[in-house]
């Protein structure tokens, strides 16, 4: 395992041990998981992207999204086993190796290697969490779109500009004067 970061580490090893259990095609939005149900499953995108969001009374609040090659889960709901209120929709036609909770808990917990990297999986995404509130609470919407685009350069790609204004916590009008400047 010579990849970089430990997701796409905990991606290899999951590859290897051949744990996935099935594979899931959704179409151009579909939801995967919506509110107030219990998804006590890891995903792999293989191919497309998921937006994972929220709803309050007024609007969406995209908080993460996934796309190649990239671990997904309605986190709250995998670690609590209750209902959240998230969704996970595709924004495009995409593919998903699906494994659940309980086989890849069990493997977690017999292989002391996996414990240790679903650890490191577990802090990188409560880093990334925690420098994400940091931009949006601190940053300037310029700032916020430099500080993604750099870490992230797919998503401009992948994404419609609606959902990325979203996630920035911006209007699109704004965030479209940002790409022109």
């Amino acid at each position: 395992m010579n990849t970089k970061n430990p997701i796409e580490k905990m991606i290899s090893l999951l590859n290897e041990q051949e744990l996935w259990t099935r594979h899931l095609t959704l179409k151009r939005n579909e939801f995967l998981k919506v509110e107030g149900s219990v998804d006590v499953n890891l995903y792999m995108v293989e191919q497309g992207c998921i937006r994972i969001f929220v709803i309050d009374e007024y609007e969406e609040h995209t908080i993460r999204f996934g796309y190649a090659n990239n671990l997904i889960a309605a986190l709250d709901s995998f670690i609590s086993e209750q209902p959240s209120d998230l969704y996970m929709q595709a924004l495009r036609k995409s593919q998903l190796k699906v494994l659940a909770k309980d086989r890849f808990m069990g493997f977690v917990h017999n292989n002391d290697d996996a414990f240790e990297l679903w650890y490191k999986v577990l802090e990188s995404m409560v880093y990334q969490q925690m420098e994400r509130e940091r931009d949006i609470l601190t940053s300037s919407p310029l700032d916020r779109y430099r500080r993604v685009f750099n870490r992230s350069p797919q998503l401009f790609q992948e994404v419609p500009d609606k959902y990325i204004a979203s996630y920035l916590r911006m209007t699109p009008e704004t965030l479209s004067r940002i790409k022109k400047s």
